[in-house]
């Protein structure tokens, strides 16, 4: 009898050492802000450094989509600026030659003039001769018009120049933000299209714990608090990390069936947002617990 309740002495005992429910205020999960990187053009990929695990830089340069196709349409625009301006230089210099025969009809015409006050000269003489300034002005005006159409295709171009231009940057694969790659989803030689997710990448050194906490309990917490962060070890013990609340919940809602508070019979929670400094212990989806009274006391 008496080996019987030493025996169940310590299994109370070891409940009590085990059992958690008692020791933390919040339960919840860690994560973090995940971004699903992806291709800007279109074209076979002829390089992509990126593993799952890697720790990558903002602005490092990760691979290279197949440009071939728009260089030689750079090519091909230019070629065809050329030629643009070559009719354009054709149609400057038909406009100066079109203005000079215009000065030089004014000239015959003031001269033309001087001859009619002397009767050394005819009506029919001045008619014709405005009736050829006339038609001058008229394909002087042409000509201006065709001028600034060829400048306006000449504008297009170029502004299509810099359009495949920057298409050609964007074949070039550049990291955006620092972080860890958490999957990769192309291979070099497979085709991208603008769009196509790449590889998804998490900044892991900051990782937030979101808990869930009674209504009761929202009178133990503000946005700035320092609180104690709990995770799991190896002997099944807890370590201890520090958090702040950087975001509360201004709604409830329905307790999730992953989490479990000290009070069993809650129905409706707020969520709280916890940031945790990673010093590569914590990783996505592991689960963590939050004391508040425990850093109040301290």
């Amino acid at each position: 009898m008496q080996k019987i309740i030493i025996q169940a002495l310590l299994l109370m005992i070891i409940a009590g050492c085990s059992g958690r429910n008692d020791l933390s205020d919040a339960y919840g999960n860690f994560e973090t802000i995940e971004y699903l990187i992806s291709a800007e053009g279109n074209g076979k990929i002829l390089q992509l450094d990126v593993e799952e695990g890697s720790v990558l830089t903002a602005g490092e340069v990760v691979g290279i989509i197949d440009t071939i196709p728009l260089h030689l349409q750079i090519i091909q625009l230019k070629a065809k600026i050329k030629a643009i301006d070559a009719q354009k230089s054709g149609v400057r210099t038909q406009i100066e030659v079109q203005k000079t025969q215009k000065q030089t009809l004014l000239v015959e015409k003031k001269r033309l003039e001087n001859l009619l006050k002397e009767n050394a000269a005819t009506g029919k003489q001045m008619d014709d001769l405005l009736g050829q300034l006339n038609i001058l002005e008229q394909q002087i005006i042409a000509t201006q018009s065709r001028y600034e159409t060829i400048d306006s295709e000449m504008t297009a171009m170029k502004a299509q120049v810099k359009m495949v231009e920057d298409q050609l940057r964007r074949n070039i694969i550049m990291n955006p933000l620092a972080g860890t790659v958490l999957e990769k989803f192309a291979e070099p030689y497979e085709m991208a299209v603008a769009g196509k997710t790449l590889y998804k990448i998490a900044d892991m050194k900051s990782m937030i714990l979101r808990v869930y906490i009674a209504g009761n309990q929202l009178s133990q917490v503000k946005i700035g608090e320092r609180v104690e962060v709990l995770i799991d070890d190896a002997d099944d013990g807890q370590q201890s990390l520090e958090g702040t609340i950087t975001w509360i919940s201004g709604k409830s809602e329905f307790t999730p069936k992953i989490i479990q508070t000290r009070e069993e019979r809650v129905n409706l929670v707020y969520a709280v947002k916890v940031e945790v400094q990673n010093d590569g212990r914590l990783k996505i989806g592991m689960p963590g617990e939050v004391n508040f009274s425990k850093q109040e006391s301290e």
